[in-house]
């Protein structure tokens, strides 16, 4: 059974832009026609690797029930299932978002309450 929780990881002006009605998106989910997504398990690694000094960026939690007919597992690095939704994603379907600091190696730090958070 795959993880319910999905979490997304943007810049704080494209969170603004979301929350004002744009899809939940970046340059490389249209790029590749998908969104991408992490897991709990999964998002300090995608933070390390690809957002490198963002400094304000917003982890948002979204539950990935609400994307069965458009969310598919692939596998991406290290052969992990990814999830990936291919459709819209409205800031309206966010359970949940944290503001993250940078850490000492220069990326966004996940907050520990984002990572064990508990869809009900």
């Amino acid at each position: 059974m795959q993880k319910r929780l999905i979490l997304k990881i943007l810049d704080k002006p494209t969170w603004q832009a979301a929350l004002g009605g744009e899809c939940v998106q970046v340059a490389v989910d249209i790029a590749d026609g998908y969104v991408h997504f992490s897991t709990a398990d999964q998002v300090q690694e995608t933070l390390d690797k690809w957002f490198q000094g963002v400094e304000n960026a917003v982890l948002i939690a979204f539950d990935a029930q609400d994307f069965k007919d458009t969310i598919k597992w692939e596998e991406s690095r290290g052969g992990d299932l990814f999830p990936h939704v291919y459709g819209d994603v409205f800031a309206s379907q966010a359970v949940y978002a944290w503001d993250m600091e940078l850490g000492p190696n220069g990326a966004p730090i996940a907050p520990e309450d984002a990572l064990n958070f508990e869809l009900s």
